[in-house]
């Protein structure tokens, strides 16, 4: 085994050096995240002159190299994207129909990118070009490449480029929450490892986000606040610098500073390609990502269906409230120039159909703005009423000997309420119906939705509706001097 220099590695000789390893059948072998040759005697001898004759090198300066194989992910990152597959000369895209988890599977090994985190259709990181590959995928989940796998020349499906398939495959995941948020696990061999919070900063959560696809990190959570992980915690220190690619390039620390347990698992929310602006993170202007530009949305053109799909992608509940008229504040750039026409089943905006003739033409002054949320105060006005909490799909009031200021400063944060006013008990907001949630909420305070926060499953107290908690938040004060 010989390794090169990265001193002395010129582009020209790179290529001129590749194409020669290429005709040495089978003793080449390129990966993501390391590069070795193996090559004939002859070979070495002539590399190793060469390379030699101008520097003095050492294993601090042993070359890596990402080659390109015959399949890669478009439209997202290095191990997220559009699946396209070269045969002979022609990158073709993929049926969504035609593509399950040992495909996937086999995609992301070959990439060196751990392992299917999600396999979507319809065209999810736009629509490809050129063909697509006539051949049905047919692996078994263990070969080492695509190309290995056997194919079917008939094809049950009859597809366009509307159907493209997407995956996303990673060494790292999100586990216990939305689609883009939830506790850090790292891929290390075999095992998924649960992370340190106090070994994770804002350079590895940015890192994290660009690896599966995401946007920019929108909060990084400690103390398990998606839920304690099983098996191990991870044992070395991540320092990434926040422009790589993937979490495994990032440097790492054997030695850690902190001992940690479950309690403190890291969790993580990421930007999706939809957010809400002025308000939390769960309320503001809409905005989507379009190509690299954010663009507003047009009140006239979101209804009820497009709020449903939109808060369910950013994990936070069902919508409370859609308003027009800016009511969050003019936006900058463009507006979208597509009208979203969401049936309100979808997972993510991006799977909706959208209409390119818009029925009205909207400037700034109508940007849309959503208020979604897992908790709602019913029976009074927007900001005030009776505590009820999504819980699955059932809303449940809470018990006020179980309601806090602390819960109350989280409630009305995540409504976009304010501060707030006052805590009432014995339902002075009404009596409501269902079930009262069974656990005890134990917020701090400073989390940005209910569904952060701590609880307890073991309640002190035995409640009934009679007990249904109220809260009057601030909402946006206005003070008027004559």
């Amino acid at each position: 085994m010989q390794r090169l220099c990265v001193e002395s590695w010129a582009v020209g000789f790179l290529w001129r050096y590749w194409e020669q390893l290429l005709l040495a059948k089978g003793r080449v072998r390129c990966g993501q995240r390391s590069f070795s040759v193996e090559a004939t005697n002859l070979r070495l001898t002539s590399v190793q002159h060469h390379l030699h004759s101008n520097t003095n090198c050492s294993h601090d300066s042993d070359v890596g190299l990402v080659c390109a194989g015959r399949i890669k992910l478009i439209g997202g990152s290095h191990c997220s994207g559009r699946v396209e597959v070269l045969h002979g000369e022609t990158w073709s895209t993929v049926c969504d129909a035609d593509f399950d988890q040992q495909d996937a599977e086999v995609v992301c090994r070959e990439l060196g990118c751990g392992l299917p985190v999600e396999v979507l259709g319809a065209a999810a990181f736009g629509k490809g070009e050129s063909q697509v590959w006539s051949e049905e995928l047919q692996c078994r989940g263990q070969e080492s490449q695509i190309h290995f796998c056997p194919t079917s020349s008939s094809l049950k499906h009859n597809c366009s480029h509307d159907s493209d398939v997407r995956l996303v495959c990673a060494g790292v995941r999100l586990v216990g929450g939305s689609r883009c948020s939830g506790r850090v696990e790292v891929l290390h061999g075999e095992t998924w490892s649960t992370v340190c919070d106090a070994d994770f900063d804002q350079q590895d959560a940015e890192v994290v986000c660009r690896e599966l696809g995401y946007g920019p990190p929108v909060e990084v959570l400690g103390a398990a606040a998606f839920g304690e992980g099983e098996g191990q915690v991870w044992s070395e220190e991540l320092q990434c610098r926040g422009n790589e690619s993937q979490i495994h390039f990032c440097p790492t620390s054997s030695s850690l500073k902190h001992t940690c347990s479950h309690e403190s698992d890291v969790g993580l929310v990421c930007a999706g390609r939809i957010k809400l602006i002025g308000g939390s993170h769960c309320s503001g202007k809409v905005e989507v990502l379009h190509g690299q530009t954010w663009s507003t949305v047009c009140d006239v053109d979101f209804d009820q269906q497009d709020a449903e799909v939109v808060c369910r992608e950013l994990g936070c509940g069902l919508p409370v409230e859609v308003l027009g008229a800016a009511a969050f504040g003019r936006g900058e750039g463009q507006v979208w120039s597509d009208e979203l026409q969401c049936r309100g089943n979808k997972s993510q905006i991006h799977f909706c159909p959208t209409s390119s003739s818009l029925k009205h033409n909207c400037s700034h002054d109508s940007d849309v703005r959503l208020v979604c949320a897992g908790v709602r105060l019913v029976g009074g006005s927007r900001c005030s009423g009776r505590v009820e909490v999504l819980h699955g799909e059932t809303w449940s009031t809470v018990c006020d000997a179980d309601f806090d200021q602390q819960d109350a400063e989280v409630v009305c944060r995540e409504l976009g309420c304010g501060l707030p006013v006052e805590v009432l008990g014995a339902a002075a907001f009404g009596r409501g119906e269902g079930q009262v949630w069974p656990e005890e909420l134990q917020c701090r305070g400073n989390e940005s939705q209910i569904h952060f926060c701590p609880t307890s499953s073991s309640l002190k107290h035995n409640c009934s509706h009679d007990s249904d908690v109220g809260l009057v938040c601030a909402g946006k004060m206005h003070i008027y001097l004559n």
